[in-house]
């Protein structure tokens, strides 16, 4: 069965791209928690950080450096941002594929909820 991220990739489901690369997605969030909200999600299904492997290290830091490009390209980069990764139930994971959380816009207190 596809996440629903397998679905967005393969355009299945409609969202709001901010970038698209030969590995990765970025779309805004539907249930945002911050005024910018965009998720960087890796093509290559990767179920959780937990499951990444050694072979996976470039992707990752693709994700990272895309994260960074995006903030730039939304205008927060100066200000700040924060980038989460949810893994498992008590982390907060609701989809089981990787996704990369850019949060910024607002101030974010520390430490998290």
């Amino acid at each position: 069965m596809k996440t629903i991220f397998q679905k967005i990739i393969g355009r299945e489901i409609p969202a709001k791209f901010v970038h698209e690369d030969e590995l990765c997605i970025a779309i805004h969030d539907v249930t945002p928690q911050a005024p910018i909200h965009v998720l960087i999600i890796p093509k290559q299904l990767i179920p959780r950080i937990g499951n990444a492997s050694a072979s996976d290290q470039a992707l990752l830091g693709h994700l990272l450096l895309t994260a960074s490009n995006v903030a730039k390209q939304l205008g927060i980069a100066e200000s700040g941002y924060r980038l989460v990764i949810n893994q498992g139930r008590d982390g907060g994971e609701s989809v089981p594929h990787l996704h990369v959380h850019l949060l910024g816009q607002r101030s974010l207190a520390w430490p998290p909820g």
